[in-house]
């Protein structure tokens, strides 16, 4: 039996539970809906030690394509067996333009930008006026969609939320909440901060995301042509969609392997940054950083040759991601690889 948006009606969990107390077979009911189930009031049924939680996430760039993606199985098992001589045929347009299709099954399918942009425009509205407001008794509802906006300006950052309060004319407690509601409809998430232990200086602060690269666009009023014609005021905020971008493919791969344990990212305050950590339960590390450039620099590595050095032979691969077409091994475990290597079909070396 699937039930679909049940959170509208979460006693249907009292039925649940005593049908599972008189039979207990595993996989009878599914579950679906648009809000965390974590973020049910508290008098809702917890279905303790009966039930599986999987996030949904929007569709990753190789089911858009048709592709089984492995990249970060295979980056795991072999560093270096993701470094292909095959030049990478995807040009800067090209990802502009999967960014900002995003991965919504009903946007992606949009034929045009406009009719796209209407559509995150209604989904964003009603998640916002029904979604948000069934969970929680919002008494600025007004300042939802404004606090979102400043959310999105600050996609692939470290999360300052007293200065997205002061923008649009809240409290830090009540933005913070209000920031954890829109975590629950799925529209922004949090990047935990990895590696305090590692040295004292790392940052405990973590990044925030828009879920969806293309829900982040329309929210900042970017356009595909815009960020094509390398308009100055536009670069800046191309190089946090990419990240953003990136940094969702990649997770959406590690939300369907066994054995991950988490995902973070580091900084420090000597100004190391690597965008995304991916750990295995196992303590072995894969790290990333993300470029917007045609090339990455040795400068660009060293943060990844930092943590490499850290952790020793916990470090299975660095990789510095960029929108040119050459891969390559760079210096130990550390490779630079074409960012569509993530969704690509390019076989293993043999």
């Amino acid at each position: 039996m699937c039930l679909d948006e049940y959170q509208h009606v979460p006693e249907v969990l009292d039925a649940i539970k005593a049908e599972l107390n008189r039979d207990l077979r595993p996989g009878r009911f599914i579950l679906a809906g648009s809000t965390r189930f974590d973020s049910l009031p508290a008098a809702a049924q917890a279905l303790t030690g009966r039930l599986h939680r999987l996030e949904v996430m929007p569709f990753s760039q190789g089911e858009l394509d048709g592709v089984s993606e492995r990249f970060l199985e295979r980056l795991f098992a072999d560093g270096s067996a993701v470094v292909s001589g095959q030049l990478s045929t995807t040009t800067r347009e090209e990802y502009i333009d999967r960014i900002m299709r995003g991965g919504f099954p009903l946007a992606s399918a949009r034929p045009t930008e406009t009719s796209r942009h209407r559509w995150i425009d209604d989904y964003v509205r009603l998640t916002l006026e029904r979604d948000v407001r069934e969970l929680s008794r919002v008494r600025q509802a007004a300042m939802l969609p404004r606090l979102l906006g400043r959310l999105a300006a600050q996609t692939a950052q470290v999360l300052n939320i007293a200065r997205a309060a002061a923008q649009v004319g809240l409290d830090e407690s009540t933005a913070d909440n209000y920031t954890r509601l829109l975590e629950a409809v799925f529209l922004v998430y949090r990047l935990p901060a990895w590696g305090t232990h590692l040295m004292s200086r790392a940052t405990r602060s973590p990044k925030v995301h828009l879920v969806d690269s293309a829900v982040a666009a329309r929210l900042l009023r970017l356009t595909a042509s815009r960020l094509t014609a390398r308009d100055p005021t536009a670069l800046t905020e191309l190089g946090h969609l990419v990240e953003t971008f990136v940094v969702g493919e990649l997770r959406k791969q590690a939300s369907w392997m066994e054995g991950i344990a988490g995902l973070g990212h580091w900084r420090t305050s000597d100004g190391d940054e690597v965008d995304l950590i991916v750990e295995r339960d196992d303590g072995a590390i894969v790290a990333f950083e993300i470029k917007t450039g045609s090339r990455v620099s040795g400068k660009d590595l060293r943060p990844l040759e930092k943590l490499r050095d850290l952790l020793g032979n916990r470090f299975v691969a660095g990789v510095g991601l960029y929108l040119g077409n050459r891969s390559y091994t760079y210096g130990d475990r550390i490779h630079v690889l074409p960012a569509d290597r993530i969704w690509s079909s390019i076989p293993p070396p043999p």
